[in-house]
């Protein structure tokens, strides 16, 4: 199985790499490529490779531009960072769509769909790009919490997401801190906080932080593969980036 990694992001496509090779060691990654242009360019010089896996977000737009400048032949399994719902609501035919990062187990999934339809001379239908297009547009705009009402003393206060510079669990109890130093409990789970806040902003590096990107003032290497991380306004809690959340963090804070 000769393969084609179409991502733009340098760290995922080596863990997308490693991934593939876990599950699939006699697949020959021929190239990755990172944009549209360079993707078109590629498929226009080579014969058809068995398989691309291609991310739906590159560097020159949206991956979908691909099969309007060229007339792809090959199976594709789109990756992406949308959520698990939106993941659902994407699966079509003989083409898969893979939560970044990937899992070994999904996509060991997937390969065994595209082996069977390979193995009964099966091709994808034809996939309506629009339609998925459209899904896209309506995922991005998905209702995003933009604020969070919180007691403090006798009153109610309505705290804007964009001012709070991390959520923390302590004794039991969540918190938020704004970034000028005030702390309020808020009624939900990190589970529940995790899923309201849009994950370009916000990053649940352990299960007892959700932070800004804007509230990392200084990160470090840390025993264990992992990293630690000084945060603003300061916190008397440890914030570790756990080890199975390292590269994941990498990856966003290079978005």
């Amino acid at each position: 199985m000769n393969v084609l990694i179409v991502e733009d992001e340098e760290l995922a496509s080596k863990k997308l790499i490693k991934t593939l090779l876990a599950v699939e060691p006699g697949a020959e990654v021929l190239t990755t490529t990172d944009s549209v242009e360079s993707t078109v360019d590629w498929l226009r010089q080579n014969p058809a490779p068995d398989l691309i896996l291609m991310d739906i977000e590159l560097t020159d737009g949206q991956s979908f531009e691909i099969f309007n400048q060229y007339d792809v032949q090959s199976t594709v399994i789109f990756t992406t960072s949308y959520d698990e719902h939106a993941l659902r609501a994407f699966k079509v035919n003989s083409i898969d769509y893979l939560l970044k990062p990937v899992q070994k187990d999904e996509l060991a999934a997937a390969l065994a769909k595209f082996r069977k339809f390979s193995a009964q001379g099966m091709t994808a239908d034809v996939v309506n790009f629009e339609r998925l297009i459209a899904g896209l547009k309506e995922i991005k705009q998905k209702d995003y919490r933009k604020r969070f009402l919180v007691k403090n003393l006798q009153r109610l206060v309505s705290v804007d997401v964009d001012n709070i510079a991390y959520f923390y669990s302590d004794d039991r109890l969540n918190f938020f801190k704004t970034f000028d130093d005030k702390r309020y409990i808020v009624d939900y789970t990190m589970d529940q906080l995790e899923s309201m806040l849009d994950p370009d902003c916000f990053f649940r590096i352990n299960r007892a932080f959700v932070i800004s990107n804007k509230s990392i003032q200084q990160i470090h290497d840390y025993f264990g593969h992992r990293l630690a991380l000084n945060l603003k306004p300061a916190v008397d809690k440890e914030s570790i980036v756990s080890r199975e959340k390292v590269a994941d963090f990498k990856v966003w804070l290079g978005k």
